[in-house]
């Protein structure tokens, strides 16, 4: 199993993803044009954001100018980008499209996520957070029958956001974009989503500042395969059928984070697997009704 740059997976509604594509949370805006620059020129063509990130502008100017300088093509991209914790509801949730769409300066997008199943807003009288991510999935479901964008998901549900969702949508969520490390080896989740074919997508995969990068079992394994502990840790969630966005502005990163043609025994897979401690680094969604 080799993966390159131009590796795809298959959502179920038939498009297909990049496996390896460039998260941009917490990238600074004097960062973010030389982080997806850098990406585009090496290769990348998938680019994940958020409103929340507040970085939708400044990477729409980059890949405006990059089509201007015939370095990629509109249709060559996946951006995926997501409804913010303060825009749920129905018509919040299309204007808050309609923002992230002006921000990124495109015609339509490839995917858009609910960005977390609750809300830091106060939740209008009468309504419930259940209630509300109902009608922000309504929403998504309108912009996909419009051709606004080629498909809609989720990101940070649990299995019992999930089973909500499913048990009323009319349009299956295409992925789940979730925390997902060895320290978080959501395997549960994993199946859960396998079999009723929504994709699994890790962020935070080389989290916890040193944390991980430096744990014993991916330095032995890293030593044995002469890669670095963070392609490793990318390698480990592709092969355990994740799709990965992992960030960085520097160059060299960018290339290394992509350069994953190589393979981690069955057995190694499972030393991995077996760290799984339940850590989490950023959002914890269970505590959301």
């Amino acid at each position: 199993m080799s993966e390159s740059i131009k590796s795809t997976i298959q959502l179920n509604n038939g498009i297909k993803i990049p496996v390896i594509g460039l998260g941009t949370y917490l990238t600074d805006d004097s960062d973010i044009e030389k982080s997806v620059r850098s990406a585009i020129e090496q290769g990348y063509r998938h680019i994940d954001t958020a409103s929340y990130y507040k970085n939708e502008k400044k990477i729409g100017d980059t890949i405006k100018e990059l089509i201007k300088e015939g370095k990629v093509k509109r249709e060559e991209l996946f951006i995926t980008t997501k409804v913010g914790t303060w825009q749920h509801g129905y018509e919040n949730a299309l204007k808050a499209f309609q923002e992230s769409l002006e921000k990124l300066q495109l015609d339509y997008l490839d995917c858009y996520l609910i960005h977390y199943p609750g809300t830091y807003s106060e939740i209008p009288k009468g309504e419930s957070m259940s209630s509300l991510r109902s009608q922000t999935w309504k929403a998504l479901e309108k912009l996909y029958d419009d051709g606004k964008v080629r498909s809609i998901g989720v990101s940070n549900y649990a299995i019992s956001h999930l089973h909500e969702l499913l048990s009323n949508c009319r349009i299956k969520p295409v992925m789940n974009q979730v925390e997902f490390h060895p320290y978080l080896f959501q395997e549960e989740l994993l199946n859960y989503c396998k079999s009723n074919g929504i994709v699994l997508e890790a962020y935070g995969s080389l989290s916890g500042g040193n944390e991980i990068l430096t744990e014993p079992v991916v330095l032995e394994i890293s030593k044995q395969l002469s890669k670095s502990p963070a392609q490793v840790l990318l390698k480990w969630a592709i092969q355990n059928g994740l799709v990965v966005i992992p960030k960085s502005i520097k160059p060299e990163r960018v290339y290394e984070n992509s350069n994953l043609d190589f393979t981690i025994s069955n057995e190694d897979i499972q030393k991995l697997n077996h760290l799984n401690k339940n850590k989490r680094f950023y959002w914890d969604p269970s505590n959301v009704n």
